[in-house]
């Protein structure tokens, strides 16, 4: 059996930079190895680069009433394959390797491309792989595969280091008469933002309600995956972290507040350039009215690594 041959197989990669990522463009290096315990006839050793996304949710029970349907799509973004070991027919068929530690160094080109970042969520994933088969006379194939951490790299638009800001009002009611307006208007100071990186919301609050308002700050998620076409969708949306400030009494007008709060290191990075499979984030600003309805400001933003910008440093 193929265990009992082969022993300790590793395909170790050269990092390219101390977190051990990959982007478009990069020179992926390293090694695969293994022992043998006796000597062994191999046909090819080969390796395949491949970059894929795929979706798949249901919807239904499944009971009598309701059908249980199924939804899922696939694209591959690249498959790359080379030769690491060939046998050559000409010269007497399979090489015979002798038994022992065997060290074979391999070179691949991630291509150039528009690529989402390497994501894994409830209903999809984004995937790089690099598979190594060993293929043996009168044998399966066996395949050996490591994932990659792709990251892709955003472009240097203005946009995104330009401040953000959102307004918004209510006129809170009072059993039959009107109370003044909850006014808010909430500014970021860019678009852009690290994993770890603290965001500052700035909030300008004119309450001239007879109500209390307190202000909350919170960083929404949302995983979006569709069918080719996207004929159909599944999205779902939940909360990250939030940030309460202090209660601003009634009739309290223009009021400067700072709010801060914290991108965990852990979020996906923002995925805008595929077609079946979207993430994206939004810093949701509100106050929340005593015994009203909540005035809200939403700003979208892009989480990024400071490990795929391009290198050109933002505008100061």
């Amino acid at each position: 059996m193929f265990e009992s041959s082969f022993k300790n197989f590793n395909i170790n990669l050269t990092s390219v930079n101390p977190r051990h990522t990959f982007s478009c463009g990069d020179i992926v290096t390293g090694t695969l190895s293994f022992d043998l315990t006796k000597e062994t006839k191999i046909t090819a050793i080969t390796m395949a680069l491949t970059g894929n996304v795929n979706v798949h949710w249901s919807t239904g029970s499944g009971g009598k009433k309701r059908r249980r349907r199924q939804f899922s799509a696939k694209i591959n973004l690249f498959n790359l394959k080379s030769v690491i070991l060939q046998d050559n027919i000409a010269v007497g068929g399979p090489p015979k390797l002798l038994s022992g530690t065997h060290v074979y160094p391999f070179t691949c080109h991630i291509p150039h491309g528009d690529y989402p970042s390497s994501f894994h969520g409830i209903h999809g994933r984004v995937q790089y792989l690099l598979t190594v088969s060993i293929d043996r006379p009168w044998h399966f194939a066996k395949t050996f595969e490591t994932e990659l951490n792709f990251l892709d790299r955003i472009s240097n638009r203005p946009e995104l280091w330009a401040p953000l800001s959102g307004s918004n009002s209510m006129q809170v009611c009072c059993l039959c008469w009107a109370s003044g307006p909850v006014e808010l208007t909430a500014t970021l100071d860019k678009k852009a933002f690290l994993r770890g990186e603290t965001v500052k919301v700035t909030c300008e609050i004119n309450n001239a309600s007879t109500r209390t308002v307190t202000p909350k700050v919170r960083l929404k998620e949302r995983q979006t995956y569709y069918t080719h076409g996207r004929h159909n969708r599944n999205s779902g949306t939940r909360n990250l972290v939030s940030q309460n400030g202090e209660p601003i009494n009634a009739n309290t007008p223009d009021v400067h507040k700072e709010l801060l709060l914290m991108i965990p290191s852990n979020t996906h990075l923002t995925i805008s350039n595929c077609p079946i499979l979207e993430v994206d984030y939004m810093i949701e600003v509100s106050l929340d009215v005593r015994g009203s309805s909540d005035v809200t400001v939403r700003c979208p933003i892009i989480i990024y690594d400071n490990n795929i910008y391009n290198q050109l440093p933002p505008p100061s």
